[in-house]
């Protein structure tokens, strides 16, 4: 309970943790921030990391005067990292995916995020790769349910492309462009509860629509 409580917090504040991780980092921060978003994308038992807020922070800090983060270098390398991962989880998807579709519940994978955006790869195929980068978790998923259905790499690759452009590009440059305004700078936190928010908001749309249609039914 402790170790959610931390992740809450740091995921509300990270602007303050990543500032200081500058500070005392420097360079470093982009290998971190690398590696933060390789494994969100790139593994299934990370569905938890907090790309959507670290990216609109990053870009934030970015924007900061004085601030030795640069936002063209950001975006290039966050944009390696995000395709590298989907890559990467696409082909573990297709070497082990079907077992462990089929595993129990662990402590390191919860099957019903794999049903769930399974669910999702039926009715939107392809768009999948795309429309999943701005909703967590079903985007750690994603990759890894199209190597499952044999998804061709040529086509992958194009889509895996395409959302990593407009999902690092979209939540840097808000962040940037954003981040500098006092009265967001003031208010940051509440900031990042939106991002969350409108994050989470196309599947819990989908669910209530799910369980609408299955009330029609019956």
């Amino acid at each position: 309970m402790q170790n959610i409580q931390h992740l809450i917090d740091y995921i509300l504040h990270i602007d303050v943790y990543l500032n200081a991780f500058v500070s005392t980092y420097g360079f470093w921060t982009y290998l971190a921030l690398f590696a933060v978003i390789f494994c969100e994308t790139g593994l299934i038992v990370t569905p938890f990391l907090p790309g959507d807020s670290l990216l609109f922070a990053a870009g934030s800090i970015a924007a900061q005067p004085g601030n030795p983060m640069n936002i063209m270098l950001l975006f290039v390398l966050l944009f390696m990292a995000s395709i590298l991962g989907n890559q990467v989880n696409f082909l573990v998807g297709r070497a082990i995916g079907p077992r462990v579709f089929s595993a129990k519940r662990s402590w390191l994978l919860n099957p019903k995020h794999l049903h769930d955006t399974h669910a999702f790869y039926e009715k939107h195929g392809g768009k999948t790769i795309i429309l999943a980068r701005f909703i967590p978790i079903i985007r750690t998923f994603a990759p890894f349910i199209a190597g499952i259905g044999r998804m061709r790499s040529l086509h992958f690759t194009l889509f895996n492309l395409i959302s990593a452009i407009l999902w690092i590009g979209s939540l840097l440059s808000l962040g940037y462009y954003l981040g500098s305004i006092p009265l967001i700078k003031e208010n940051f936190s509440l900031v990042i509860y939106g991002v969350i928010a409108i994050s989470i908001l196309p599947p819990i749309i989908a669910l209530i629509n799910k369980k609408s249609t299955s009330s029609i039914k019956k």
